[in-house]
C-alpha cells in the first residue's frame, strides 16, 4: 500500500472515530437532557413542518408509480387486487422510511452542515465555548432530539400519502375493484410492517442529524470549506442511510424469525 493509500485509510478512519466520539457524547448528552428546550422546538418545526411539502410529494408519486408497475405485471396472471398490498407493505418497509431520508438529508443535513459550518469559519463555536456553554449541548444535541422525533412521523405520513394515492390510481385509473383491494391490503400489512418502518426512520433520523452536525463542526475553513462540508453531509448521509437500511432489514427479519 502506497503513501496516499495510507493517508487515505488513515484520514478515513480518524473522521470514523471522531464522528463516533460526537454521536457518544451527543447521546450522553442527550440522556442526561442537557437541551434548550427553545431550540428544540424550532428544530421540530424546520426539520419535521417544513419538511412536510417534499415529504408528500415524495410518498404520493412514490404510491402511485408503484401501484401502477405492479398492476402492469400482476394484470398479467389475474392478480389485480393484490397491487394495493404490494405498495403497502413496500411503503411500509422500505420505500417510505428510505426515501423520506434521502429527501429530508438533501434538506436538512445540508442546512446543518451549511449553519454550524458558517459558524465554525466565523468562530462562533469558539465564542460558545469561552462562555462556558458546550457546543454539543447547544447546536448538536437539540437537532439530533429533532431529529430523532421528526422522521418517524413524516415517514409515517409518507407511508399514509403513499398508500392512499395507490389506492385512488387503482380504482379511479387501473379500474381495480375497490372492495378486494382494500381488503387484500388490509390482509397483508401487519402492524410489525409499520413497526419496522417506524424504527428505521428513528435510526435514520440520527444518521442525518450527527453526520450533518459533524461534517458543519469540522469544515475546513472559508466558503469553500463550507460548500466541500456541506455537499459531504448530504453524500455520506444519503451512503449511510442505503448501507445502514440493508442491516436494518437483515436484522429485523431475523428478529422476527426468532420471535414470530
Amino acid at each position: 500500500m502506497n503513501g496516499a493509500a495510507k493517508r487515505f485509510v488513515l484520514d478515513w478512519l480518524t473522521g470514523l472515530g471522531s464522528l463516533s466520539l460526537l454521536a457518544k457524547e451527543s447521546v450522553a448528552s442527550l440522556l442526561t437532557f442537557k437541551v434548550s428546550w427553545r431550540d428544540f422546538l424550532y428544530q421540530i418545526y424546520f426539520i419535521g413542518v417544513k419538511s412536510q411539502a417534499v415529504v408528500i410529494i415524495t410518498g404520493a408519486f412514490t404510491g402511485m408509480v408503484l401501484a401502477a408497475q405492479t398492476y402492469f405485471q400482476f394484470h398479467k396472471v389475474a392478480m389485480d387486487t393484490a397491487t394495493l398490498a404490494v405498495v403497502s407493505v413496500s411503503m411500509c418497509d422500505e420505500l417510505g422510511p428510505v426515501l423520506t431520508a434521502l429527501m429530508v438529508a438533501g434538506r436538512v443535513g445540508a442546512a446543518m452542515a451549511a449553519e454550524l459550518g458558517t459558524m465554525k469559519v466565523t468562530e462562533q463555536i469558539d465564542a460558545l465555548r469561552t462562555l462556558a456553554t458546550h457546543p454539543v449541548d447547544y447546536l448538536v444535541v437539540p437537532r439530533l432530539m429533532a431529529s430523532l422525533v421528526s422522521l418517524p412521523l413524516l415517514t409515517t405520513e409518507a407511508m399514509a400519502v403513499g398508500i392512499t394515492s395507490g389506492y385512488l390510481v387503482g380504482v379511479f385509473l387501473l379500474d381495480i375493484d375497490p372492495a378486494y383491494l382494500y381488503h387484500n391490503m388490509v390482509s397483508y400489512t401487519k402492524g410489525v410492517d409499520i413497526v419496522i418502518g417506524t424504527s428505521k426512520a428513528f435510526v435514520f433520523g440520527g444518521i442525518i442529524a450527527v453526520i450533518g452536525c459533524y461534517k458543519g463542526m469540522t469544515c475546513g475553513e472559508g466558503a469553500e470549506g463550507v460548500g466541500r462540508a456541506t455537499t459531504e453531509a448530504v453524500v455520506y448521509a444519503s451512503i449511510s442511510i442505503l448501507i445502514s437500511n440493508f442491516f436494518l432489514t437483515l436484522t429485523q427479519n431475523q428478529l422476527l424469525r426468532l420471535f414470530p
